[in-house]
């Protein structure tokens, strides 16, 4: 299932206000700065930092 554009142009991170991009495959919404991933659940991305995966503690970020 494919994002509304207009709804992804004013997403970001909840954690840091950071861009987010979209992992279609995986179904999560990843966060360029701080690596937090947010799940895209039927279609809604649940954009709650307690619902993120958080990146491995040393792991470098893209």
């Amino acid at each position: 299932m494919t994002l509304d554009p207009e709804l992804l142009a004013i997403l970001v991170c909840p954690n840091d206000r950071g861009d987010l991009d979209v992992r279609e495959q995986e179904q999560v919404l990843v966060c360029r700065s701080c690596g937090y991933r947010y799940p895209i659940r039927d279609g809604i991305p649940v954009m709650l930092i307690d619902e993120a995966e958080k990146p491995p503690a040393g792991r470098k970020r893209r």
